[in-house]
């Protein structure tokens, strides 16, 4: 993915004025989780997914025609396998949310924070500092009581997919990296690209008996409140947020975008308890304020150490992944 130069250091009133859209972004993913769990089954998982992105993937088209037709095949090929690993990443997450609570999946899947870097480590054969291994301790913790409940049992199947998600989201970012093809291409071309591969795989899912409902029956079940639903997870979790990083990388830096989207966690925690009704007993409450405390500490042991933190995928999942959402 091409890396977006950061402008020159803002005056301190313009780098806010750029921060509060990228807060307004980390909010809406926070909440991305619960209204995917309002629209969703497991028999409409895939439907959603593919009206979800259906409906924007012909606004990406329209407004980065002239760049898309300027890539090459190598890049072509490049961005539609990385869109394969995507469209997994959302199905992951999104069945995974039907089977847990909206909170468990915005704190779980913040672990990809841990995960990135203990992977790049891994890569380079470099060993992690001891603060970020404290860090990344601390956040297992708190995944672990989070899950627990009023009691301590085996993580729920959503939890374990969720989970998944994360690590998944950790190889999507390694790929992003690593694939050479991809290394010059524009972010909304690779973006799209990767998009129209993920909508692919949906699409092709979708047609395959007992998959679940078809996107055309899933459609016509909706009232008002799943509409809402599906355009909240379309239009802002997906359009603004992708062009909202776009716009504000390019006013402040990559870095200070990438600590406002960390807070996802956080809004996606406050959406389920405040809006959707959660409960966490006191167990799940330790959990994820270890869950918090690891990641942030996790992402200032990073800094610290001079480590690169992989810029967030505009998408989705993203495109820090989009949210299940």
């Amino acid at each position: 993915m091409t890396v977006i130069s950061p402008a020159p250091e803002a005056a301190p009133r313009r780098a806010w004025l750029a921060d509060l859209p990228v807060l307004a972004v980390a909010v809406v993913w926070g909440g991305s989780y619960l209204a995917a769990k309002g629209i969703t089954t497991t028999h409409t998982v895939i439907a959603v997914l593919v009206l979800r992105f259906a409906l924007v993937l012909p606004v990406l088209v329209v407004a980065g025609w002239a760049r898309l037709r300027a890539l090459g095949p190598a890049q072509l090929r490049g961005a539609g396998g990385l869109g394969l690993v995507l469209g997994g990443i959302f199905l992951l997450e999104t069945y995974g949310v039907v089977h847990t609570s909206a909170t468990n999946a915005g704190l779980i899947i913040s672990l990809t924070m841990i995960f990135t870097p203990l992977a790049e480590s891994a890569v380079r054969r470099r060993a992690p500092s001891a603060a970020f291994l404290g860090a990344a301790g601390v956040s297992v913790a708190g995944v672990v009581l989070l899950t627990q409940g009023a009691g301590f049992t085996a993580p729920g199947l959503g939890d374990l997919l969720i989970l998944g998600a994360a690590l998944a989201r950790t190889l999507h970012v390694l790929l992003m990296a690593r694939v050479e093809a991809v290394q010059d291409a524009d972010s909304l071309s690779l973006t799209t690209v990767q998009l129209g591969g993920a909508v692919l795989v949906f699409a092709l899912l979708a047609a395959v008996p007992g998959t679940g409902a078809t996107p055309w029956a899933a459609a016509a079940g909706f009232g008002a409140a799943q509409w809402a639903g599906l355009a909240f997870l379309s239009v802002f979790c997906t359009l603004f947020a992708f062009f909202v990083q776009m716009w504000a990388v390019r006013r402040t830096s990559p870095s200070r975008v990438s600590l406002l989207l960390g807070t996802e966690p956080l809004w996606a925690a406050v959406a389920g308890i405040a809006i959707g009704g959660e409960h966490l007993g006191p167990l799940g409450y330790a959990g994820m304020a270890l869950v918090l405390v690891g990641t942030a500490w996790g992402r200032r042991a990073v800094t610290s150490a001079a480590v690169p933190v992989p810029a967030a995928v505009p998408v989705p999942a993203p495109v820090t992944a989009p949210a299940a959402g």
